[in-house]
């Protein structure tokens, strides 16, 4: 397979910015996870054979257009920056991955009725069939590889789990798999942008679409559904599936057909754990969906998942699917008792997204199988001022709640708010903070937005290319370095937290002590009584100097970034 330039020297260039060898710690814990999320689309093309499939567009003329066609990024590349070191250079112990499903093939209008960019499924966001992958990501064989590399690196691999809905109907699958008998138009003519196209009037008649989804899996637009019941309205014009639906229903046509055409040639991307999957079950639409998900966790060992969407599907559908992908776990690691991932005893991880959730805890979700959700609330200020105060409820939250924790972060797909110009404090703030902190892809480089902020949805910016060759080093360092120490350090992530002074917190976990102080002065003195023993050598973790304690109080002159992370010198 002809595989593209990889930017090995600039690569390279960046990553020995950091230490020069990653260190292997073998402490994990959820509660403390390092995640790093990237979208598979945007973050690396290692391969460009695979970059045009299923008559999609890459290239309509100008970045701003080209908003969300797909831009390359594939499993291939990840492998291969994980194979460098990338993640582990960084501290990372999980890697979420954009969902892996075969997305719808054509577009939706980017801004709704104003149309002004063609909207592909490139993010995972808008599954078409469960049971395979996307061939823009690459093969089964090459996901399976990538899996196996960072399970062998010691980083769990998290992917998204969808079951409210699937992807849109678009003109270029209606055109393929024959659902609207109504129009003229070829493959090549669906495919192109028109921005006077109105989705919704286009929709209108879909209860007639006898070979699709239909009323059976769906809500259709001749019913009448409550939009103010958040079980049944529909999200940005998003087929919904009837979660509540518990009568079995048979596969739909399209699916079948699309499976019977395609045949044996495409085995080298459907999920072999899905094909038993493939055939009529006494089983409702939730029951398909949480079966051909769970597939990907029996076939490859996946140890987590973020969850969509998730005040939209009753509790009892997530609490069947995290059982559902705690039996495919177990029966993956019985079947590679070898591997380093089967000695992992760890269940199934879940987070989800709940509109503008915080740490709080949610017993009913945590009953339903959720480790947490995602906290929206996380300050992206990079105030070092005021964030003792937050990283005190963070640590508090945490021993009060054993089955509860936090999942933080700066950036995300949806939101871009820490701000670019403070991103050394930001990533203080945010790497030294308790519970599991979520990177979002170039954050680590402070990666620029694309033209795309001038569209409608500016959101498209937020998930521009990873630029290889155009990186911020002295942030890439500062996020290594604390992404080891936090690596290194249990006490950072899961610790108790106890305030020794006003800019001064020693964190405890079982052995393992840390204080963090924030020195916004010259003076970078710290009282260590009750902590440190008279005469014991202590290490400030960010540079690597050492300071004996004299009089209860240790002295560093060595002071970057306005902070202090100091331990036993072992």
């Amino acid at each position: 397979m002809k595989k593209s330039i990889y930017f090995i020297v600039t690569s390279l260039l960046v990553l020995t910015s950091c230490s020069k060898k990653a260190e292997i710690v073998d402490n994990f814990n959820w509660r403390k996870a390092t995640v790093y999320f990237l979208i598979t689309d945007r973050f690396c093309n290692g391969d460009s054979t695979n970059d045009k499939n299923y008559g999609r567009i890459n290239d309509y003329g100008s970045e701003r257009i080209n908003a969300a066609t797909f831009h390359g990024g594939d499993w291939v590349g990840i492998y291969n920056k994980a194979k460098e070191g990338y993640f582990t250079k960084l501290g990372i112990d999980v890697v979420w991955l954009t969902d892996p499903y075969e997305q719808i093939h054509g577009w939706m209008s980017g801004s709704g009725d104003v149309n002004d960019f063609p909207h592909y499924g490139y993010h995972g966001y808008y599954p078409l069939d469960y049971t395979q992958t996307d061939k823009n990501y690459g093969t089964i064989e090459e996901f399976r590889a990538l899996v196996n590399l960072l399970h062998s690196q010691g980083i769990r691999v998290m992917l998204g789990a969808n079951i409210n809905d699937p992807g849109y109907p678009t003109l270029l699958d209606a055109v393929q798999y024959k659902y609207d008998s109504t129009l003229n138009v070829t493959e090549a003519d669906a495919a192109k942008h028109n921005s006077n196209w109105q989705y919704s009037k286009w929709t209108a008649n879909n209860a007639q679409w006898t070979n699709w989804w239909t009323s059976e899996w769906i809500r259709t637009n001749d019913e009448q559904w409550d939009q103010n019941n958040p079980y049944t309205a529909t999200l940005y014009g998003l087929p919904d599936y009837k979660t509540e639906k518990t009568s079995s229903v048979k596969i739909p046509i399209f699916l079948k057909e699309k499976w019977r055409n395609e045949g044996n040639y495409n085995d080298k991307w459907v999920n072999p754990s899905a094909k038993k999957l493939r055939q009529d079950k006494e089983w409702s639409p939730s029951q398909y969906v949480i079966a051909w998900i769970s597939s990907w966790v029996e076939e490859f060992g996946i140890d987590g998942f973020r969850c969509d969407i998730v005040e939209n599907v009753e509790t009892f559908r997530w609490k069947e699917l995290k059982d559902s992908c705690n039996i495919a776990l177990n029966k993956w690691r019985k079947k590679h008792p070898e591997d380093r991932a089967a000695k992992w005893e760890d269940d199934v991880f879940f987070t989800g997204d709940f509109d503008q959730a915080y740490i709080d805890y949610k017993p009913i979700y945590a009953k339903s199988g959720f480790n947490c959700m995602v906290n929206f609330k996380f300050p992206k200020d990079g105030n070092l001022d005021s964030i003792k105060n937050v990283w005190q409820t963070y640590s508090d939250s945490l021993q009060a709640h054993k089955d509860w924790q936090s999942f933080s972060y700066l950036n995300n797909a949806y939101f871009r708010d820490a701000n670019p110009n403070n991103m050394i404090n930001c990533a203080t703030t945010f790497l030294l903070s308790p519970g599991a902190v979520q990177i979002f892809y170039g954050d680590e480089i402070n990666r620029k937005l694309s033209d795309a902020r001038f569209n409608v949805d500016a959101a498209q910016a937020f998930r521009s290319d990873y630029n290889w060759q155009e990186t911020d080093s002295v942030l890439f360092k500062h996020y290594c370095k604390l992404g080891q120490i936090r690596l290194r350090h249990p006490a950072i992530g899961m610790g108790k937290q106890t305030k020794l002074s006003e800019n001064t917190y020693l964190r405890t976990y079982d052995a393992d002590k840390i204080i963090i102080s924030i020195i916004n002065n010259n003076h970078g003195i710290v009282d260590t009584e009750n902590v440190f023993p008279e005469s014991s050598k202590i290490r400030n973790e960010y540079t690597g100097e050492i300071s004996i304690v004299k009089n209860h109080k240790v002295a560093f002159s060595n002071i970057q970034n306005e902070i202090l992370i100091l331990s036993i010198n072992d």
